[in-house]
């Protein structure tokens, strides 16, 4: 049965917090970016180019944007309990099928639809934990983290999970095939964990979707150096995510190493969480963006400068210790600025611009992979764009009203 919002004590709250974090573990930790532990085994075997690669990953930033682009829509009519719901229902379908097929067009509509899904799955997801920040506004920046922290639960998850899979189903034709599979049985997983926060925030979902209530507009321009500084921060950080841990391997790290690194990345993304609630609770403009984005450049440009382990695993910590809390600040930035009727809108646009940085980001270091300098240049591409959103960041000044 559904909850009214004044039953929920700062205890429940927090709980509710934690169970839909599962939906960022779904379509950002699993979904997204377990696909960069399969990359070097599934390129070697299928006989793919670095551009090919990278293809895959801007697929599935085309489908979140595709999924973006139509869920402002799909929130109005159904509201964001029942989209989560399907969302991820629908991204763990996806996730299994990609281990049926080697050909790269239908592995490219694979990662094409479970990119529509799970844009569902976190635009969804983050509306409702800016609720729960609305719910309790002193701990609203934790709230709101703690939600886009469980995406290092599906990162620590699939660092733990493939490599097994991996090795096991190593001398089977196709052996990386198991390993979707095994992904696909944790989204499920996952999945059934949202069922609670689905059902206790259905009633005022419900509320706010009901058909002809008056939606907020959101005006791109107010937040023009916000939009750009967060849509170069797409294409920055998913050339990291995409292929640390390709360049990890040609670096000579085995596969031991290759799961610390990526564990504790994961780790470093729940812990991200505590660590930038009070920034993202204290400034109303894009500070927080700004200087998340800019510790973030200089943790990607680190591989490309050293293959030493101790300084590329210094460089996981980081980039995990930063790079969701730079999505929780854009969420925290809109509930600063915008009334609660022009959340959805909001968190839909900085979806839009988000994704539209990923779909360039993975083809394009790619391609720089593919030529002199190889994957480590493609990173330094990565930090440089980083910091140019960092810039642009600096520049977006609060509107001026407090409505958190």
């Amino acid at each position: 049965m559904a909850m009214r919002p004044s039953s929920l004590s700062p205890a429940r709250l927090l709980a509710l917090a934690v169970a839909l974090s599962m939906g960022a573990a779904i379509s950002l930790g699993i979904t997204r970016f377990a696909y960069g532990l399969l990359l070097p085994t599934m390129r070697a075997d299928l006989g793919w180019s670095y551009t090919l690669a990278g293809a895959m990953n801007t697929a599935n930033a085309l489908g979140y944007l595709l999924g973006a682009l139509v869920t402002p829509r799909l929130l109005r009519r159904h509201g964001p309990a029942t989209l989560l719901m399907w969302g991820a229902t629908l991204a763990s379908l996806f996730m299994g099928l990609s281990g049926f097929f080697t050909d790269a067009g239908f592995l490219l509509a694979q990662r094409l639809l479970a990119g529509l899904a799970s844009a569902f799955v976190f635009i969804a997801g983050g509306l409702m934990a800016a609720r729960l920040g609305a719910m309790n506004p002193s701990r609203g920046g934790l709230l709101i983290g703690l939600y886009y922290g469980g995406t290092g639960v599906g990162i620590s998850v699939s660092a733990l999970l493939v490599p097994a899979v991996l090795e096991a189903a190593s001398g089977q034709q196709h052996g990386w095939a198991w390993a979707w599979w095994a992904l696909a049985a944790a989204c499920l997983v996952a999945t059934a964990l949202l069922l609670w926060p689905a059902r206790v925030m259905a009633e005022p979902a419900a509320a706010a979707a009901v058909p002809g209530a008056p939606a907020q507009p959101f005006l791109w321009r107010e937040f023009g150096f916000a939009l750009a500084g967060y849509g170069m921060f797409g294409v920055g950080y998913i050339g990291y995510m995409t292929f640390v841990i390709a360049l990890l391997r040609e670096q000579g790290a085995g596969a031991a190493s290759i799961t610390l690194f990526y564990a504790l990345l994961g780790v470093a993304v729940v812990a991200s969480s505590r660590i930038w609630a009070g920034l993202l609770d204290r400034y109303r403009g894009g500070q927080a963006l700004a200087l998340l984005n800019a510790l973030l450049g200089a943790a990607t440009v680190v591989p490309a400068l050293t293959s030493a382990f101790w300084a590329v695993l210094l460089s996981g910590l980081v980039f995990g210790g930063v790079f969701l809390s730079i999505v929780a600040s854009t969420t925290a930035l809109v509930r600063h600025n915008l009334p609660q009727a022009g959340w959805a809108a909001g968190i839909s646009a900085f979806t839009i611009v988000f994704a539209a940085g990923q779909i360039v980001g993975p083809t394009v270091v790619g391609w720089i992979a593919d030529g002199p300098g190889g994957l480590a240049r493609g990173l330094v591409f990565s930090a440089a764009a980083l910091w140019l959103g960092a810039g642009l960041a600096s520049r977006q000044r609060a509107l001026g009203i407090a409505l958190a």
